[in-house]
């Protein structure tokens, strides 16, 4: 029961931060940072909310996981569209993950939607660029359906802009931006902390890879340069 609840009340904040996400960048694409920073914002409370959701689950015995873990059949976290959308607006991106979706064809419309569309961190690049920041082409011209890679170049824009003004708008978007990078990253964490403690290294269910793939998601940090930039500052 616990199991089922919290991940149904999940799914609902994934729903809520896809919004709010969503809104930030079509404010971005707008010229319209205040509303974006306020979408921003409002995401950073409901990542909290998000997070707290693995509570109930943190003390699972494996014995008690294994009561109901057949219950779930070949139910998986990668069959949850929100959460891909989620993380293509995170700029994770691959064509693969429109697989598991192939049976629901509408989910699957919109994510193949998404998936060629700019993400959250593009349209902040997207946004610095139009202000005159040198973000390279390689970078605003690239190919939208795959995953973000980092750009030094990028990161060079970053550390420009945190020697600056430090009340400034671009800092606060850099701050906004890190804020949500954090909370996700602890979420990833927190799911990796979650998986270890209830099933150790067993295979997922639906036959995903369980904490092995879970060890490398955990390790990636959201929009890069603004982790790597603070060194150069």
């Amino acid at each position: 029961m616990v199991f089922l609840v919290t991940t149904q009340v999940m799914e609902l904040w994934f729903t809520v931060l896809v919004h709010e996400w969503e809104t930030a960048a079509r404010a971005l694409r707008e010229d319209e940072l205040p509303r974006a920073l306020d979408a921003l914002r409002r995401s950073r409370r409901e990542l909290d909310a998000l997070n707290a959701s693995w509570l109930p689950l943190a003390g699972l015995t494996p014995a008690q996981f294994n009561s109901y873990r057949g219950a779930l059949g070949e139910g998986s976290g990668f069959q949850s569209a929100m959460y891909r959308r989620l993380e293509f607006l995170l700029g994770e991106k691959s064509a693969a993950m429109l697989v598991p979706h192939r049976g629901t064809p509408r989910a699957h419309a919109e994510l193949e939607k998404a998936l060629h569309e700019p993400g959250l961190y593009d349209e902040a690049l997207r946004f610095l660029a139009r202000r005159g920041h040198p973000v390279p082409p390689s970078v605003l011209d690239r190919d939208l359906s795959r995953r973000y890679e980092p750009s030094e170049q990028v990161e060079a824009v970053w550390a420009e802009i945190y020697r600056g003004d430090q009340r400034g708008e671009e800092v606060r978007l850099g701050e906004a931006l890190t804020d949500v990078g954090e909370l996700v990253w602890r979420w990833r964490n927190d799911h990796l902390t979650a998986t270890r403690r209830a099933m150790g290294s067993k295979q997922g269910t639906g036959g995903s890879a369980g904490v092995a793939w879970l060890e490398k998601r955990a390790a990636k940090s959201v929009f890069p340069e603004l982790w790597t930039a603070r060194g150069n500052v």
